[in-house]
């Protein structure tokens, strides 16, 4: 069978990539990004495409599936910009899958699509998705929910899968993720636990983690499996102050969130981060998810805990680690970081992906 990958160069399509190469079922891949990378990947074609405007249709005519991942974080200072892509350049995927009769559609949905949550009891797939009305990319990606709920009625022909996962990392993405959410003042290798007497920590803070090539397993089965609708997928354990503590080493002071807010906010208007403080509240309020039914209907056991998923990671963080794709490079940002500083931190990032 031929998979079609969108956002295959960035944290988690380079991730899908490997996983489908591994997949006996799957005979052709072809992954699509904006820019191509420089080397070749063995099993892939790769296609110079964006969503927004190229003629995809003609791309995924005699596919098997489309796994769908193309999404823009950045402009967080334009969120037009972000629509465009994100809202817009998904209607386009849905409106090619459907010309071009490919008979299952995988998407990168998110918890992020998630209403506020109940508490520390986890949810299932059934919890409402209506997002968080203050930030960009939840308020997208739960509009997105919406257009497949209409896609789906007009085109039951179509199986699709939505998969909600939980922060994804992995030792490739920490420059990206870095550039996206942390900004340029970050000093890499000052991001050390030790150099803290004491680490401030929103009070009532959780969130659940998931390594990338876990969540590509879970992407691969969805791809050959006869499932459809959404599954939540994330690594135990759920991270909280004391979990925090533990993978650290360091003593966490819960902090009320508002003064946390207060900094982010500062730094935000000030065009020192690019995360609006907006994405903090959503965090603050996001569910914690039950994925029983990735586990039972796709046969899917995360192999890295959420524990090591974020130790990996954050000892990438330090040492500026990327990848061989243009979203993924270390020195995607350019010598002393100019081009996110010329970017207006949070503003057009010409290497996000």
């Amino acid at each position: 069978m031929r998979v079609v990958v969108t956002g295959a160069t960035g944290n988690v399509g380079t991730a899908v990539l490997d996983a489908l190469s591994t997949t006996p079922e799957v005979t052709s891949i072809a992954g699509l990004a904006r820019r191509k990378p420089a080397t070749e990947r063995p099993g892939v074609e790769w296609v110079a495409a964006d969503v927004r405007s190229t003629d995809l249709a003609a791309i995924f005519r005699g596919a098997a599936a489309v796994v769908h991942l193309a999404w823009a974080f950045q402009p967080t200072r334009r969120p037009l910009d972000t629509w465009h892509t994100n809202v817009g350049g998904t209607e386009r995927v849905l409106d090619a899958v459907a010309t071009a009769g490919v008979p299952a559609l995988v998407y990168a949905s998110s918890i992020g699509a998630y209403s506020p949550g109940a508490g520390d009891t986890p949810v299932d797939e059934n919890w409402p998705t209506e997002g968080w009305p203050e930030a960009s990319y939840m308020v997208e990606k739960a509009y997105v929910e919406r257009v497949l709920d209409l896609f789906e009625q007009q085109h039951r022909e179509c199986r699709v899968v939505r998969m909600r996962p939980a922060f994804i990392f992995q030792r490739a993405s920490a420059s990206e993720q870095r550039r996206l959410f942390a900004g340029p003042l970050v000093p890499n290798r000052l991001v050390r636990p030790e150099l803290l007497p004491v680490l401030p920590y929103p009070r009532r803070l959780r969130f659940q983690t998931l390594h990338s090539a876990d969540a590509a397993t879970a992407y691969a089965a969805a791809v050959v499996a006869d499932v459809r609708g959404a599954f939540n997928l994330a690594a135990e354990p759920v991270l909280d102050r004391v979990g925090i503590e533990r993978l650290l080493g360091v003593r966490a002071i819960s902090v009320p969130p508002r003064l946390v807010r207060t900094a982010l906010a500062g730094a935000w208007h000030l065009h020192l981060a690019p995360a609006t403080p907006g994405l903090f509240d959503a965090l603050m309020h996001l569910p914690v998810m039950d994925t029983s039914r990735a586990r039972t209907e796709l046969g899917w056991t995360p192999r890295t805990a959420a524990t090591d998923t974020l130790r990996l990671f954050l000892d990438a963080f330090r040492h500026g680690s990327g990848g061989p794709t243009p979203p993924l490079a270390p020195d995607a940002g350019g010598p002393g970081r100019h081009r996110e500083f010329g970017s207006g931190v949070g503003g057009h990032d010409p290497v996000d992906e």
